[in-house]
């Protein structure tokens, strides 16, 4: 049976006193972490940290523990696609009980108590979460994705409402900057997608639209065989010039905010073009190696957009 993701020193509902330590706790110590809110006003740093936890929580319960497909002997404790499913509803059922003030599992109310105060303090919409649980869900439930658009409509519900929530986080309820956000949001997670399609094939999951494979000679038993072809080069070379296409839409967002705000956003956008300028330099073969930012090259983008680069 799948377990939750949920930290043992957060089963018991939050303090009273700082009922967004535990949120706090788990961006600062989980694994998968961006340096969560290091970059944003103090005084708005819990809001981040709440909303992080919620969709990071979300997103392990769909995520986490899957077998991988080109193994001969995968590995037994992997959850069914039922049994994930049944604890990815509970805690989404939990949230929908939350916010119509029904009880909910007590296990979240670490997420949910805080959240919801962050919620009600800044006016966020109910619709930028539901969004982000749809999308995880169908994490759970679908494999593939037959067109671009398809993949555009997940990255519009997986992605885009975290941008959104940043900017609505800092008082920024402009619909032209929310549209700018979501162009740079797709390009990440697009960005993301072209890095992580070895890791992504070890969860039998393909989000290289699958109208484009017999365009550009590709096979879905090619990819998990690692067949390193010019084929599957050109390949990521077209999807890559896709999220650059995003990326070049958004990137005058970073143009119109104050700081830090500017430079959270620049740091982002230029942590996801280095990611497509790394899958670059290696000829788009991120079969065989997944092209990653390390510390000395986000020292070297900090600096960069700090002194907007």
């Amino acid at each position: 049976m799948l377990q939750s993701t949920v930290p043992p020193l957060t089963q018991t509902p939050p303090s009273v006193l700082n009922p967004y330590a535990a949120c706090t706790q788990l961006a600062q110590t989980h694994y998968e972490n961006f340096p969560v809110g290091r970059l944003v006003p103090k005084k708005l740093r819990h809001h981040v940290h709440a909303v992080y936890a919620f969709a990071r929580v979300a997103d392990d319960l769909a995520d986490e523990g899957y077998a991988d497909p080109r193994h001969k002997s995968p590995l037994q404790s992997a959850p069914s696609e039922a049994q994930r499913l049944h604890i990815f509803r509970q805690y989404r059922q939990a949230w929908q009980n939350a916010q119509k003030g029904l009880p909910y599992d007590p296990t979240y109310a670490w997420i949910f108590a805080p959240l919801q105060k962050t919620q009600a303090e800044l006016n966020l919409p109910e619709s930028l979460f539901s969004d982000l649980l749809s999308a995880f869900e169908q994490d759970i439930v679908q494999r593939r994705y037959q067109s671009f658009s398809d993949v555009l409509d997940y990255c519009r519900r997986s992605a885009n409402p975290i941008g959104r929530l940043v900017l609505l986080i800092h008082g920024e309820r402009s619909g032209e900057l929310a549209q700018l956000s979501d162009h740079i949001c797709t390009a990440l997670q697009l960005a993301n997608f072209w890095q992580d399609v070895s890791v992504d094939l070890g969860k039998d999951r393909i989000y290289l639209p699958l109208d484009d494979l017999p365009r550009f000679g590709v096979t879905e038993q090619d990819l998990f065989a690692g067949k390193i072809t010019p084929n599957f080069c050109n390949l990521l070379r077209y999807q890559s010039e896709r999220a650059w296409e995003f990326f070049h839409q958004g990137e005058p967002l970073t143009h119109r905010l104050k700081r830090p705000l500017s430079w959270e956003i620049r740091l982002t956008w230029l942590g996801g073009t280095e990611i497509l300028r790394k899958i670059e330099r290696q000829n788009y073969d991120t079969l065989t190696h997944r092209p990653i930012v390390k510390k000395l090259d986000f020292i070297r983008l900090a600096i960069q957009a700090f002194f907007g680069g």
